[in-house]
């Protein structure tokens, strides 16, 4: 982990198109504005950390059997004219 000491106002560039500027500290609070474009997801890491355990349990074995039940078994069958 790459770690660096910020001051109010200053800002660090990631990847040439990602700016991350502090914008306010409050006793141990920080306040921070990032600047990125539309396509690249940006996430608090509990909201990151809950989206993958969901995503998780959507493909467990259950889901996927659940979902199988739902749609037969994704034969068709033949229908004699």
């Amino acid at each position: 982990m790459l770690a660096l000491t910020r001051k109010k106002g200053e800002s660090l560039v990631i990847n040439n198109n990602i700016k991350v500027t502090i914008l306010e500290v409050r006793g141990d609070q920080v306040k921070v504005g990032i600047t990125a474009p539309k396509e690249v997801p940006i996430y608090r890491e509990e909201v990151y950390l809950q989206i993958k355990e969901e995503n998780k349990a959507s493909v467990s074995a259950k889901s996927i059997d659940a979902l199988k039940s739902l749609m037969g078994t994704g034969k068709e069958e033949k229908v004699n004219k």
